[in-house]
This record gives C-alpha cells, sequence and structure tokens, in this order.
C-alpha cells in the first residue's frame, strides 16, 4: 500500500440515480458502497473507486455479438451447377397428385 497525504474523495459526480440492482448510474457505486463512504478508511475507498471503474468500464464498452453463420439450402439451383450438387426436398407439403396437364 501507499503513503497516502490526501484522503480519497468521493467518487459522486451528482448524478444520483440507481438502477434495479441499486448501482448509481453517475458514480457507478452500490447502494452499501454509498452509504458506508464516510465509515471506509481510505484503503475501502480506493477498493471501491477500482470497483466503481470496471462497472463504468463493463457498461459503457460495447458488446461484442457473435453472427451465427448461415448456411442457406434453398437457393435457386443454377444451369453452371453440376448435376450432384442439387437436391430434391422430398418434406413439402404439395401433393402433384391433384394437377391435371
Amino acid at each position: 500500500m501507499q503513503l497516502e497525504f490526501f484522503d480519497v474523495p468521493s467518487p459522486c459526480i451528482g448524478i444520483c440515480q440507481s438502477d434495479d440492482k441499486g448501482q448509481c448510474s453517475g458514480c457507478f457505486r452500490m447502494r452499501d458502497e454509498r452509504l458506508n463512504w464516510i465509515s471506509f478508511d481510505s484503503n475501502e475507498r480506493q477498493k471501491v473507486i477500482k470497483r466503481c471503474l470496471q462497472r463504468k468500464n463493463r457498461k459503457t464498452k460495447p458488446v461484442k455479438v457473435k453472427v451465427a453463420e448461415v448456411i442457406v439450402e434453398d437457393k435457386q439451383a443454377s444451369l453452371l451447377d453440376s448435376p450432384s450438387k442439387h437436391r430434391i426436398d422430398k418434406s413439402s407439403d404439395i401433393d402433384f397428385g391433384d394437377f391435371e396437364l
């Protein structure tokens, strides 16, 4: 631990609104951290500030979304494709016995 010459100031920025988890949208402290700030020593306050920075980074960083690879099997056959690539879908609901030519 470092020597501290000054008290650790509160991270409050005056936007005091809590979300459903109890996290402040301004300083990112939890309810108990805000209530007990005065009773914390400087070491505990530094830990709270580190946790607040981690919460802020998690909340403000863009979310990485994995894009699933989509394989399309119902595309129209090309005249340039070899005949072995063509598949006939036998699961169709159409009964061709009712049609007359």
